[in-house]
């Protein structure tokens, strides 16, 4: 037997880490903050188990506290104190996202991305105001299932979302990250923000979000579950590989910046097809559910909970992910 090439002699405790394919940084994490403006005191996320959402007046050394870990991006969600069928909390000038990235820009360094959609605004859920046919949604119209036709006014929704991203952008955002999925959102975003003198205002596409079993405790932290339902229609199909690749270029087309896969372990493959096609920094989202089966794992005992989460990471990014949004991004860091 020919035992001159021996691998092992590279996987030494020394040599390992010299040799090693990919590694992480903190600068690889994005850490996603929830700001609620309906509370005074902050109120941890039963199913996400060490979140929790902050009042505006806790934005600011919530952040502080990411920085402390070395992380310099954080994602804003806001929980609006009311909220209408069209979602326009989204985009007044004391919206909560707004207000919390004024004092977070005013008062730190961290890099400040803000996420653009509109179920947490709207009343029903959903991620734009509704096509006339499903604006009843307290009929019984949805009991039949009003997942069975398109809900969401696409055109309506652009309307909005180019508001959103402006107002997000005044206030002194960095990024901002349309994730709702409707078509030709980043064209009218870019356009929007170049009019409104916001060119350096960089765009971050969710330009691959799947339909996701994945998103249920995200959900109850940023109150943005569907009353009636799903999002079927304008989310991706988990079965699809290649249509990933036609939404990304129609986003790159329009002038994304960053490329978003939206969920991460289970869409490594799509993850890796983007950094193939494309040049443009590709993120993924290493999203809510992800976080919580392996926390929950881990407190029962099941798995090593710094291992795994740490290996999951190291996973995404070696599909190809530049940027990794994840709620691991506090607890990974200050231990690379």
């Amino acid at each position: 037997m020919d035992l001159t090439h021996r691998p092992r002699r590279l996987r030494k405790d020394r040599i390992r880490g010299l040799v090693s394919e990919t590694s992480l940084e903190p600068s690889d994490f994005i850490a996603p903050v929830f700001v609620d403006a309906t509370t005074d005191e902050r109120v941890p996320i039963e199913s996400m188990p060490g979140h929790e959402r902050v009042p505006l007046a806790e934005a600011v050394p919530r952040v502080e506290e990411v920085l402390e870990t070395g992380v310099q991006a954080v994602m804003l969600f806001g929980i609006p104190r009311s909220k209408d069928a069209e979602g326009t909390r989204a985009w007044v000038d004391d919206g909560v996202v707004q207000e919390a990235t004024r004092r977070i820009t005013d008062e730190t360094d961290a890099y400040v991305i803000t996420d653009v959609c509109l179920c947490e605004y709207t009343e029903h859920g959903h991620c734009g105001p509704l096509e006339a046919g499903a604006r009843d949604y307290e009929g019984e119209q949805h009991s039949s299932g009003a997942s069975g036709g398109l809900t969401v006014d696409n055109d309506a929704t652009l309307e909005s979302l180019e508001r959103i991203a402006v107002s997000h952008a005044d206030a002194g955002a960095e990024m901002v990250a349309p994730s709702g999925m409707m078509d030709g959102m980043v064209g009218f975003i870019r356009t929007a923000l170049d009019r409104e003198g916001h060119a350096d205002v960089a765009v971050m596409s969710y330009a691959a979000k799947y339909e996701s079993a994945f998103y249920g405790p995200f959900r109850d932290a940023a109150d943005g579950a569907p009353s009636f339902g799903d999002r079927r229609h304008y989310q991706m199909d988990p079965a699809n590989r290649r249509e990933a690749t036609r939404e990304v270029r129609l986003d790159v087309e329009q002038g994304a910046d960053v490329l978003m896969v939206k969920p991460a372990l289970p869409y490594l493959d799509v993850v890796s097809d983007l950094r193939r096609e494309f040049e443009h920094p590709v993120a993924a989202y290493n999203v809510s559910g992800e976080y919580a089966m392996l926390q929950a794992a881990g407190e029962k005992g099941w798995l090593d909970l710094e291992a795994a989460a740490l290996e999951s990471l190291l996973s995404i990014k070696r599909a190809g992910a530049d940027l990794i949004l994840t709620y691991f991004a506090e607890d990974v860091a200050p231990r690379l």
